[in-house]
């Protein structure tokens, strides 16, 4: 006999091909890509996804931000590499069902009828008695009281040594088999939904049609068509925005590296926007009154769109994802945070850009939000009044670098009106994040401005509470500013405070009080020339640099009744530099009452926290005229309804295996003396339960009228 290489070829591929399949269609295969989807799901559901490069770049640091980029985690479900698991899951679990159908629609049907005498005193429910009646008449009767009770019931005749015997077979409960396959094809389904309805399609066309990822700006109207998608797409999911007043008929769909352009079959102008608040400042409702004309037939359909209350349109929906700024009109005001800039009027758009220059540096203000409603909570807070005379300085200074209002344990609502954030960008390109309130909050029973600054998007805003003068203005604060600034100014608030200071006839008490309050003075300027022994580590001025110069120069024991003196002596100083800026500027002086003591307080503080405000100017709005626009997430999904019919086989499925119980019953009668009959009854359960113990003990009682077994 000769085998040739060819043959064995053959077999061997045989072999290989029957091993793949087995190896595809086994649970084991099965659980295992379940349980990689499950991971992938928490990393999608953990990672935020399809966020700008940037945020992960800052959050997760240059290298891990690349490595996490590589495997597409932060598009997790759009992946390749997910929807090639999807696939494999459907071919598995399509194997599996294919394997197994043919076997379990035979098993539905067959009552098992041939089952052997021997085998029935196997089983674990298992009874023999006499019942009356000749075998096949006993049969019948038992028959009919199992069809009675929803049983499905074959009678078989046999012959046996003693005579004609009879097999009564019964079933109920064969749903159970069919919640398997309703589970597994429900695991299909939702699969092949999935595929459809996520980027599968869209990448296909990427891959075959020679489409790709536009990266760069401009108007919508001038992309190439070969980053546009066609209205006939049969899936897609992006994000329109309108604004009012606006129509619009192009989706953006985000992609890891950029946006591509769906084109809709239609045009949706936005008529207008509704938007409610809760009490807490949280939006309650907002809806878009919309009119949507079509392209192809010229109709027109008026319709509102709500929040879970979609509008559907040639099998496109469309959703009410969230709202956004349209375009809104902004007046400021830029002052000067610095002693050489003079105050001047800006405009600009919400989402547009203006160039500044500031001596040889460029900058660039970029218009970024508006927030007509904010709703802060003033509730009380422990330790919330401070005595700037008998604090500690450097922890005043971080306890004022937070947030806008600290975590109160009662919570107290109010809206404090408008405000807009925008950007700083340097000739480098480097930004600083800024949001401004448009009017003064009363914080502690002060009227302060508050001007937020941030270095990155992924730390919270620090504000600097600026306190509102006696004309609810922040100008007497920029003139106090501008004052601390001026040389021969601190020197006339020095002199004119140790004449008020001391009694006449004392200059050497009035020569040395004076020469601590200047000292004291320049070092809250940052223009003492101590401060550039320090190092570069040295603070720039305010209350953290008296301290700094206190370290280093007084001893520890001392430090504490030191430290009250001279805050007392910088806060008086602070206010005749104060009366002078007011003099300067022809208003009349301040009297010497607690708005005024309140009001320098407040400027103390901000005077010293405003070093850490590296900005040369800042914004605060004057006037606006707000825009609304409405986003919307348009999506075509023809799996939707595979999904749906997925969900709906999923729970009959798992019902069916969870609370129907597949039992098969078996009696064999033969002839027995005094023309009855011998009964051997069986019953098997797939699952052993209470409920078939319970279930075997009736039926005893019922068909061979053997007494009840009690349960232990």
């Amino acid at each position: 006999m000769t085998v040739t290489t060819e043959e064995m070829g053959v077999s061997a591929r045989s072999r290989w091909v029957a091993n793949a399949v087995e190896l595809l269609s086994s649970m084991r295969f099965a659980i295992s890509l379940l349980t990689v989807i499950c991971i992938a799901s928490v990393i999608g559901t953990v990672l935020k996804q399809r966020e700008p490069m940037n945020n992960y770049v800052n959050q997760f640091g240059p290298f891990w931000s690349e490595v996490f980029g590589k495997f597409d985690l932060y598009a997790v479900y759009s992946a390749w590499w997910f929807l090639l698991i999807l696939a494999f899951l459907v071919v598995s679990t399509s194997l599996c069902i294919s394997r197994h159908t043919p076997k379990i629609l035979a098993d539905f049907k067959a009552y098992k009828e041939g089952i052997r005498e021997q085998s029935l005193k196997a089983f674990g429910h298992r009874a023999e008695a006499g019942v009356p009646g000749v075998p096949q008449q006993a049969a019948r009767d038992i028959g009919q009281a199992l069809v009675a009770s929803g049983w499905k019931v074959k009678l078989q005749s046999r012959d046996t040594p003693t005579g004609q015997g009879w097999m009564v077979a019964a079933k109920a409960g064969a749903a159970n088999k069919l919640g398997y396959l309703a589970a597994h094809s429900a695991i299909v389904l939702v699969c092949i939904g999935g595929l459809l309805d996520g980027d599968l399609v869209v990448r296909a066309q990427m891959w075959f049609n020679g489409k790709s990822v536009f990266t760069g700006g401009g108007l919508i109207a001038d992309v190439p068509e070969q980053h546009r998608l066609s209205p006939r797409n049969p899936t897609f999911r992006g994000n329109l925005l309108v604004t009012e007043g606006g129509s619009s008929s192009t989706a953006i769909l985000s992609q890891p590296t950029g946006v591509l352009v769906q084109d809709l079959p239609f045009s949706v102008e936005l008529k207008k926007f509704v938007v409610e608040y809760y009490s807490t400042g949280m939006p309650k409702l907002f809806a878009s009154d919309i009119v949507i004309r079509d392209h192809d037939t010229g109709e027109v359909k008026e319709a509102r769109v709500e929040v879970n209350h979609p509008v559907n349109h040639k099998g496109v929906e469309l959703f009410q994802a969230s709202f956004d700024d349209g375009g809104s009109t902004i007046k400021l005001q830029a002052l000067p945070m610095a002693a050489d800039t003079r105050p001047f009027a800006l405009e600009g758009v919400i989402g547009g850009s203006t160039p500044l220059t500031n001596g040889n540096d460029k900058l660039t203000v970029e218009f970024t939000g508006l927030r007509v409603i904010n709703v802060e909570n003033f509730g009380p807070e422990v330790g919330s009044s401070t005595d700037v005379r008998a604090v500690d300085l450097r922890h005043s200074i971080e306890s004022r670098l937070g947030a806008a209002n600290k975590t109160p344990t009662e919570k107290v609502l109010r809206n404090i009106g408008p405000s807009f954030s925008y950007k700083l960008r340097d000739a480098a390109g480097q930004a600083t994040e800024f949001n401004n309130y448009m009017l003064p909050v009363d914080v502690d029973g002060t009227r302060v401005f508050l001007l937020g600054m941030r270095e990155s998007s992924a730390t919270p805003f620090r504000y600097l509470r600026i306190p509102a003068d006696d004309q609810d203005s922040i100008q007497g604060w920029m003139r106090l500013r501008a004052a601390l600034k001026d040389a021969n100014l601190r020197e006339k608030a020095v002199s004119r405070y140790a004449e008020q200071a001391v009694e006449p006839g004392k200059p050497e008490l009035a020569q040395a009080l004076a020469a601590s309050a200047l000292r004291a003075l320049n070092l809250f300027a940052g223009a003492d020339t101590a401060l550039a022994a320090m190092g570069s580590n040295a603070p720039k001025g305010g209350l953290q640099a008296v301290s700094a110069f206190m370290e280093s120069n007084v001893p520890e024991s001392e430090r504490e009744r030191a430290s009250e003196v001279l805050v007392r002596i910088l806060n008086g100083v602070l206010f005749e530099l104060n009366q002078l800026a007011r003099e300067k500027a022809g208003l009349k002086p301040l009297d010497r009452d607690d708005a005024a003591r309140n009001f320098m307080t407040q400027a103390v503080l901000s005077l010293s926290d405003a070093f850490f405000y590296t900005a040369p100017l800042t914004f605060l709005m004057e006037d606006f005229k707000q825009v609304q626009a409405s986003v919307f997430q348009v999506s075509r999904a023809p799996g939707k309804t595979i999904v749906y019919l997925g969900c709906l086989f999923l729970i009959v499925g798992v019902f069916a295996m969870l609370y129907v119980r597949e039992r098969r019953l078996w009696v064999w009668l033969t002839p027995g003396p005094d023309a009855n009959s011998l009964a051997t009854m069986a019953l098997s359960t797939n699952r052993k339960t209470m409920e078939a113990d319970q279930e075997f003990e009736t039926l005893k009682n019922r068909l061979l009228l053997l007494p009840t077994t009690k349960a232990l």
